[in-house]
């Protein structure tokens, strides 16, 4: 069996994929628009994790080709290395380390010079985590603790705010995992990412909102209180309903100013039972703490009006194709699936193991509360209620 032979990509074709690979081009298209097989393209972009490498730039403080030339006509002019340097605006010294780095003044050749720069220029700057053992562990167990890279970052810049030695970016830390080639932090711990993907996609448009149901009596969120709208006070809250495979179903909670996250088993996606579940749920909690929930239109929500009469919470309904006006439930949802994937069966999660998802949630720092846990903001108004 004849081998396919190994083609070798010019700077411009690399260039091109990497072009087409962030204007979101799937691997077989770039591969198709290539004549090569999705494995070969995906290898090259595998190869920096998807992030693009930098491309290569002189220092502005470097000398030019242009000016190497004036150095060369300099010595065959037979000027000496102070007028040269005086001609060029450079110092003495710089002229004589060029000369003497590039075979003196008898054999330098400003092309032959110049060549030899840029090829002892390629040296990459050495990541911050290289050598720095001490935070590449830190890094490593928040990690395996499900904490995501930008909390990592957030929550180091707190902890050790007087030692930049043990601060780092998120981009850093993703870049450490998705390139492996930097030898930092090891490809198994790409695993406790919430996307668990070994290299970087570029973003896509996703739209929702299919199978949205007509809900009677409901109250838009547009009549919705300002004091709601702003986070002003706690105790209102955002839901949801995930579905997973055999029908199975989980109700997802998010308190809207402080971020907390309480799950409900639900039995079926009949209103009926979905009701039951957010009754159960909202009895869990003093009254000061739940005065209204905002869900979408879905038609596990029709008997919206019992769950009311039961606890006494106004329910808001968002616009059709509109998540976004949910949008820390709909954040949430997408935290969810790092411990409960699509497809899997949701039924199997008893009651007892989703309050131990939510309790790792809320236990896990959030960029947009300064870092401080979920739980920790919930707990000050739970002692205020009290």
């Amino acid at each position: 069996m004849l081998r396919r032979k190994r083609r070798w990509y010019t700077a411009t074709e690399k260039s091109e994929m990497w072009d087409r690979w962030q204007r979101g081009e799937s691997l077989n298209a770039i591969a198709g628009a290539f004549e090569t097989s999705h494995s070969a393209i995906t290898k090259n972009f595998a190869r920096y994790g998807g992030i693009r490498p930098l491309g290569r730039q002189r220092s502005r403080l470097a000398l030019t080709l242009s000016e190497r030339e004036e150095i060369s006509r300099g010595i065959v002019g037979g000027l000496s290395l102070r007028t040269i340097a005086r001609q060029l605006g450079r110092a003495p010294s710089t002229i004589s380390r060029e000369i003497n780095r590039n075979d003196g003044l008898r054999r330098y050749r400003a092309n032959q010079a110049d060549k030899a720069a840029w090829d002892r220029a390629h040296r990459p700057k050495p990541c911050k985590l290289a050598g720095n053992l001490q935070l590449g562990r830190i890094i490593a167990s928040k990690l395996q603790c499900h904490w995501s890279p930008d909390q990592i970052a957030g929550w180091l810049k707190q902890a050790h705010a007087g030692n930049e030695r043990l601060q780092v970016s998120h981009e850093t830390i993703y870049r450490s995992l998705f390139i492996q080639a930097r030898g930092v932090l090891k490809r198994e711990l790409l695993q406790y990412l919430r996307t668990k993907r070994v290299m970087r996609y570029p973003k896509k448009t996703s739209l929702k909102g299919k199978g949205l149901g007509h809900i009677t009596d409901a109250v838009s969120i547009r009549e919705r209180p300002a004091s709601v709208e702003d986070r002003a006070v706690p105790g209102h809250w955002e839901g949801d309903l995930i579905c997973g495979s055999n029908n199975s179903f989980i109700a997802t909670l998010v308190e809207r100013q402080t971020r907390y996250v309480m799950l409900a088993k639900v039995s079926g996606k009949d209103t009926e039972a979905v009701i039951n579940a957010l009754i159960k749920q909202a009895r869990k909690l003093p009254s000061e703490l739940y005065k209204s929930l905002t869900w979408d239109r879905g038609s596990e929500m029709a008997d919206h009006r019992r769950f009311t009469l039961d606890t006494d919470i106004q329910v808001y309904f968002c616009d059709p194709k509109s998540p976004w006006q949910r949008g820390s439930n709909e954040n949430t949802n997408r935290l969810l699936r790092q411990y409960l994937p699509k497809g899997t069966n949701l039924s199997l999660h008893s009651q007892a193991k989703l309050n131990a998802i939510a309790r790792q949630l809320n236990e896990r720092p959030r960029k947009t509360l300064g870092y401080e846990t979920p739980a920790e903001r919930f707990n000050v108004c739970v002692a205020s209620t009290g």
